[in-house]
């Protein structure tokens, strides 16, 4: 057998479908996000400007968190120790649950090591644990959704997005004392739409399911203490659960659920993801906590990243580039060709010093490949209209038609 062959092949085949991905090799400068330096193909350091975050606030460059952070390491050391159940159970961890807890009017909190380990790990073990469950997922919910749905080993019912006569019709083909729990995201981060939460939760209610809501692209950003659409919308006491990420809009690292304690206390007592994985590092977890605290008292960040995702869209369709309707502080550029998407990419970052990745299949369905840039606080509109001039350059050189 030709191992080698079977894997050069496997590569082959992403790049003549356009979807090899090229990870670029950056630094950030601290205290000036979003400059940065890229080390690909250049004899030194290269300055360039960063489009495509997800730290959407900046909150990897704040003084408080550098701080908390650097505080931290002097303290206890690098390093956690073990799993939470062996040594690495801080001070840190246990503070913070409790802050995020807090974040959602929820009784208890649960951190993970990532967003996607928080989504695999819960809903993989609330599936195994409810007998006979059937799971309604989004069509369009993250994969690590999909991989937890998948590991349980229940059953899956597939809704179109966001459709609620779709999702009511799939409920109500199953038997009422079979448990039902309903996944699905409050913002889509590729299209930059929502969730209507408050209608999922009264078909919810009518059809006796829980709800898990994956609020990972709004913790932080919506709120009036960043607790997500759910605290915006004020139904976060409707959901069942809530899960989030700490490397977002947080901009460390982790993911984390928040719950009433019976579930969470099932999910650490079960769940081989939390069980066996050495816990984060307290000068990550500190540096989170230090982040929650903040953006808890401040709206700033948020209001100042808002209103440069507004002007980036306007200056976007002033310019007729294919900008996609969205509703949050994602802002989407369709290409529709992952070749066409990943050139783009190539000569912004070759050209023009602005980094943004071309986003492609998995992520999104084919024909659908796109820019995704993340616009954030300190983002001024010199750099934005530098950036539409750029795009509308390359959009000529590759004759690709602009908006009518």
């Amino acid at each position: 057998m030709d191992y080698q062959r079977i894997f050069a092949q496997a590569i082959d085949r992403l790049h003549a479908e356009g979807r090899y991905r090229v990870f670029i090799d950056i630094l950030r400068n601290k205290g000036s996000y979003p400059d940065a330096r890229c080390f690909a193909g250049h004899n030194g350091p290269k300055p360039i400007t960063v489009w495509c975050s997800n730290d959407y606030l900046a909150m990897g460059q704040n003084p408080k968190v550098v701080a908390a952070m650097e505080e931290a390491l002097h303290d206890v050391g690098a390093g956690s120790g073990g799993t939470r159940n062996i040594g690495g159970n801080t001070h840190y961890h246990v503070e913070l649950e409790a802050e995020l807890a807090d974040l959602h009017g929820k009784e208890a909190g649960l951190l993970f090591t990532s967003g996607y380990i928080s989504n695999e790990a819960t809903l993989s073990t609330l599936g195994k644990l409810l007998p006979g469950c059937i799971i309604f997922s989004d069509a369009l919910n993250h994969a690590s959704m999909i991989a937890g749905i998948r590991n349980s080993g229940c059953e899956k019912r597939v809704f179109r997005h966001n459709d609620l006569a779709h999702l009511e019709e799939l409920l109500a083909a199953v038997p009422a004392d079979v448990p039902k729990l309903i996944a699905f995201e409050s913002v889509y981060s590729m299209d930059g739409d929502v969730a209507p939460i408050a209608a999922i939760c009264d078909l919810a209610d009518k059809y006796d399911a829980i709800t898990y809501l994956d609020e990972v692209h709004a913790v932080g950003m919506y709120g009036a203490r960043g607790g997500g659409i759910s605290e915006r919308d004020g139904v976060a006491d409707r959901v069942t659960l809530i899960e989030g990420t700490l490397g977002k809009a947080f901009g460390v690292m982790g993911g984390y659920i928040a719950a009433d304690k019976n579930i969470v206390d099932v999910v650490r007592s079960y769940a081989p993801g939390f069980i066996f994985t050495t816990s984060l590092s307290p000068v990550l977890v500190a540096g989170a906590l230090a982040s929650v605290r903040h953006l808890k008292q401040s709206s700033e960040e948020r209001d100042a990243q808002q209103a440069a995702a507004r002007k980036l869209k306007l200056i976007f369709e002033e310019a007729r580039l294919p900008v996609m309707p969205s509703m949050t502080h994602i802002v989407p550029l369709m290409v529709g060709d992952p070749v066409n998407a990943k050139r783009i990419s190539d000569i912004l970052l070759a050209e023009y010093g602005v980094y943004v990745q071309p986003i492609n299949y998995p992520t999104v369905p084919p024909g659908t490949e796109r820019l995704r840039f993340t616009p954030g606080p300190q983002h001024s509109e010199q750099m934005m209209r530098e950036l539409a001039h750029a795009l509308v350059e390359i959009w000529d050189r590759m004759e690709i038609k602009l908006a009518a």
